[in-house]
């Protein structure tokens, strides 16, 4: 990486990932965690982020704000305030992205031209981040490859874009980062997929956030009644915050960020982190010449 750039810690670049689903190419940043190396026989949780060009660097950002997602982790990580893992920050399309986020045909601006739609590829999105990224990533680095292990997160569009695709694939993705999710999208017709779920996959831990200071904030607090009418636990494995005064940016949502990872990928147990040492216990035969004692 040439000079400007602000990446922080072991960052590996997969430049033009190829995908034939979605007949595109696209870069991937992966953010590996300290010790990666030396830590041979460890395997680790994986979070993949949508819009990757605002995860980890402010020369590929959106109006060069970045969400400093290495230095929040590599920080919290070394603190022992989180769980080990590796980061995916998967780029968008550019002029594609909203119709590679969004899994219907909506309006592109409800206010604008309501002949111009999106192609809703979410569907094929998700097959790409399944069938073709995920098993890459898998093969490549020391991932625990279950899905209690695996998280999807974005904000705005991919935000809406984590909701959904949790359930249109919960035998993959089941911690999810939701900031600032365009829950509006074609009349809020996440709430019928939501409500076609027969319960709540109980794997399933969801981060629900938004400003006060966005337009439409309040479909989030809808969102939320929602899932918890579909079974989701306020408080447990799923988090609402309303942040006030935070308006949808770059550099709001990079704020929150410590905080969804520490919901999403809390310490292990310390038993689990230095696993105690059973004692040994040595039993010695007692010499015929002494006499045993009944106390």
């Amino acid at each position: 990486m040439s000079s400007g750039h602000t990446l922080t810690g072991n960052i590996q670049h997969h430049p033009g990932f190829a995908s034939r689903i979605l007949n595109n190419s696209r870069d991937i940043l992966v953010y590996l965690p300290p010790r990666y190396r030396k830590a041979a026989r460890t395997r680790y949780p994986v979070l993949y982020l949508h819009d990757g060009q605002n995860v980890f660097d402010a020369a590929t950002a959106f109006g060069g704000i970045e969400w400093n997602a290495d230095e929040t982790a590599q920080s919290l990580i070394e603190q022992r305030l989180i769980e080990p893992l590796i980061i995916v920050a998967v780029a968008n399309a550019g002029e594609d992205r909203i119709h590679e986020y969004t899994p219907t045909n909506g309006a592109l601006d409800p206010k604008g031209d309501p002949g111009a739609k999106s192609r809703g590829l979410l569907r094929d999105y998700g097959r790409f981040l399944v069938e073709e990224l995920k098993p890459f990533i898998d093969q490549t680095y020391r991932t625990r490859p279950d899905k209690e292990s695996t998280g999807l997160g974005g904000s705005s569009l991919g935000g809406l874009a984590s909701l959904i695709l949790s359930c249109w694939f919960g035998q993959t993705f089941t911690r999810i980062a939701a900031l600032s999710p365009s829950i509006w999208w074609d009349d809020c017709m996440i709430y019928r997929i939501v409500e076609e779920l027969e319960e709540a996959p109980r794997s399933s831990r969801i981060w629900l956030d938004t400003g006060t200071h966005e337009e439409r904030w309040e479909y989030a607090a809808h969102f939320r009644d929602k899932l918890v009418e579909r079974g989701w636990r306020l408080h447990d494995d799923l988090y609402y915050k309303e942040v006030s005064g935070a308006e949808h940016s770059e550099w709001a949502w990079s704020k929150r960020f410590e905080a969804v990872l520490r919901f999403l990928f809390p310490p292990p147990p310390r038993e689990q982190q230095h696993p105690r040492k059973r004692p040994t216990i040595v039993r010695r035969s007692v010499p015929d010449n002494v006499v045993r004692m009944a106390l």
